[in-house]
């Protein structure tokens, strides 16, 4: 048998990575002080990012799963049972346009995030760009 080899980065490098933009989004549009496109690209972005990271917590179960690792399923998907709900949360918001709830929910959302450390903004705006877009029209393949 060979090894697998994710071209990507296995499901918990994956999550990192989208924790850390997450984060990083935070950050910025805790400057934000007023609701334009960028920031509607923005927090569309993170319901995006959120519904990934659910998506590969359920890759990280079904493969310990596999292995009869129950136990260790079951409380990876406590841990992380807010994302699911959270995305939804936001989606709803974005969808609805009831932007005074946004601060909100950011603020609960931030919490979850105190732990990613952001000591420089790296990510380009044209990772977000298009997001709210996409999330309207429903090709984050949820609506």
């Amino acid at each position: 048998m060979s090894r697998i080899t994710h071209v990507d980065g296995t499901p918990a490098s994956q999550r990192n990575r989208l924790r850390r933009i997450i984060a990083e989004i935070l950050r910025r549009l805790s400057a934000k002080k007023t609701i334009d496109a960028e920031t509607k690209d923005m927090v569309s972005f993170i319901a995006i990012a959120l519904r990934l990271i659910d998506d590969l917590n359920e890759k990280s179960c079904a493969a310990w799963e596999k292995r009869d690792y129950f136990l260790k399923a079951d409380q990876f998907r406590r841990e992380w049972a807010w994302v699911s709900a959270t995305a939804e949360r936001i989606e709803d918001l974005v969808v609805t346009e009831e932007w005074s709830l946004l601060p909100t929910e950011l603020a609960g959302l931030s919490a979850r995030f105190s732990d990613v450390k952001v000591n420089q903004m790296t990510k380009p705006a044209s990772l977000w760009q298009g997001a709210h877009q996409k999330l309207i029209s429903g090709k984050n393949g949820r609506r």
